[in-house]
């Protein structure tokens, strides 16, 4: 067997790190996450490396829209809070929602994947996904060619991308340091 591994863990103390630059003043993050996809690995990476940067860290296991709103609603009441959204296809399934309840309750989110950022979310940082897919058509060549997939190793992802909405960071009273702006692969104004 082989493969590519996208759910990669370490990813949540870079966000965290990222969320913190951006947003100083947060000092409690909600990691959403999907309890199906068994969100644990994430929960205790993020949790590890929360004294690093004064925050607390929540689970948030969230499966349907009714869920992520009573919660969005719950921090938006909150003050200093932040959200992380682990690269789980069932909770980007609803990032449309989850970007709409952040700027209502002016929630700083991050998100582990490109979409939601491009589509009005503050930011994200994650896999490059069009990279991945480039890898596996080397790999789906080479088994075509007669290499047994066992012998081909499970590939950790080598390519990130960070992606900052100006417009919503704005919206949000948020200045993003010079320092971060400087290493985003795309800025949308």
């Amino acid at each position: 067997m082989t493969g590519f591994y996208v759910f990669e863990p370490s990813l949540a103390a870079k966000l965290l790190e990222l969320l913190k630059e951006i947003a100083p003043h947060v000092d409690r993050v909600a990691l959403v996450s999907n309890p199906d996809a068994n969100p644990a690995s994430w929960v205790a990476s993020a949790v590890a490396a929360a004294p690093r940067f004064a925050v607390e860290v929540v689970s948030a296991q969230l499966r349907d829209p009714n869920e992520i709103e009573a919660a969005m609603d719950q921090w938006g009441r909150k003050p200093n809070f932040g959200l992380i959204v682990v690269p789980d296809p069932a909770i980007n399934a609803h990032r449309k929602l989850i970007n709409e309840l952040a700027a209502r309750y002016r929630l700083p989110v991050i998100h582990a994947l490109r979409a939601p950022a491009a589509e009005g979310g503050l930011i994200s940082y994650g896999i490059d996904l069009p990279n991945l897919f480039r890898q596996s058509a080397v790999y789906a060549d080479r088994i075509l060619k007669g290499t047994d997939p066992a012998d081909l190793p499970v590939a950790q992802p080598t390519k990130f991308e960070l992606v900052i909405n100006l417009r919503t960071a704005k919206a949000l009273g948020l200045e993003i340091p010079p320092t971060v702006l400087a290493r985003a692969d795309e800025v949308i104004e």
